[in-house]
């Protein structure tokens, strides 16, 4: 029987991309109470607010998925808020669990928070070598220092934690915003608005030879429901695919699934972000029992089928309007 059953889970992103995810496969793991803080409500950077979510919640678990986060370029426009939003939420979520005596308080990191010329596969042990790529230096930070947190906390207090580093994610139902979006749905937005406008030529960040381990929503809410009912420590532990591809490749890629057969320029004015990203997911496979399941083709493939049915469904909207 799981250990999450009958118990109150707070998931704070609870509404967003990967937040429904989880909810479902929670739900599916037999936790009957789980509250989702809005953050209309509840703003995590600030105490009182935190304090006033866990008077509703009355959590026995809490899940901390909520972030600010963007691709490359959010990141380079919002550097400051990145930083003081990530480590706010955090630090003040951990802190008031402690005192709650919460049973169990999961953070879901991110693979940003690994150095930027860490050779891969990314260990976990590998996470202090180093400091991360600029570009995203901030949200890594941040996030890499609630695992300091968790860890001193499990040391003085007996806290207990459990700290996941997740690969790039990307599915149905992810940001599609061009402002914020990450690039994957970046791409396939862009692949299909050339198939429907006609446009010949795609231009994408970069060089195209950095790359990128990609990892399907519904896979991660599995390992970070796992991790949640099975782990007590807060050493950090990969979840992944183990498998990279360099974002050439993924555009072509995505470009055949959008039916796009012009030509992919490069905008070598844009940086790539981190060289190379691959997890070592060995951890993962044996404290878990967890591999991951949808292959990348299958998974753009669904990506793909989700955001056409989505522009169709607006077209609908608009038409009837």
């Amino acid at each position: 029987m799981s250990n999450l059953a009958n118990k109150r889970v707070c998931v704070t992103g609870g509404a967003g991309f990967l937040g429904r995810a989880v909810c479902a496969r929670l739900r599916q793991s037999g936790a009957k109470e789980i509250f989702i803080p809005r953050s209309r409500e509840f703003d995590l950077t600030r105490q009182d607010a935190v304090t006033r979510m866990f008077d509703a919640a009355l959590p026995d678990i809490v899940i901390h998925l909520a972030a600010e986060v963007g691709g490359i370029g959010a990141n380079e426009e919002h550097p400051g808020r990145f930083f003081y939003a990530n480590m706010m939420m955090g630090v003040n979520l951990i802190e008031e669990s402690r005192r709650r005596g919460v049973e169990k308080f999961v953070q879901v990191g991110t693979v940003c928070a690994y150095p930027k010329f860490c050779h891969a596969p990314f260990h976990e042990e590998d996470l202090w070598s180093g400091f991360p790529e600029e570009t995203n230096a901030p949200y890594g930070v941040a996030k890499r220092a609630l695992a300091t947190m968790l860890d001193a906390y499990a040391r003085e207090y007996g806290f207990n934690g459990v700290y996941l580093l997740p690969a790039n994610l990307y599915g149905p139902g992810d940001n599609f915003d061009p402002r914020t979006s990450h690039v994957v749905a970046a791409m396939i937005r862009n692949f299909c608005e050339a198939v429907e406008l006609g446009h010949r030529r795609v231009t994408c960040w970069g060089t195209g030879t950095a790359s990128r381990e990609f990892l399907y929503v519904d896979d991660a809410a599995e390992g970070i429901v796992k991790a949640t009912d099975l782990l007590n420590d807060p050493t950090p532990i990969n979840i992944g695919t183990g498998q990279e591809i360099t974002i050439s490749d993924l555009a072509g890629r995505i470009a055949k699934l959008c039916g796009f057969h012009g030509e992919i320029a490069w905008d070598r004015s844009r940086v790539d972000g981190q060289p190379r990203r691959r997890l070592d997911t060995s951890k993962a496979e044996k404290l878990l029992d967890w591999q991951a399941s949808t292959s990348l083709d299958e998974g753009l493939r669904k990506t793909v089928e989700w955001w056409r049915s989505q522009t169709v469904a607006d077209l609908a909207v608009s038409a009837q309007s």
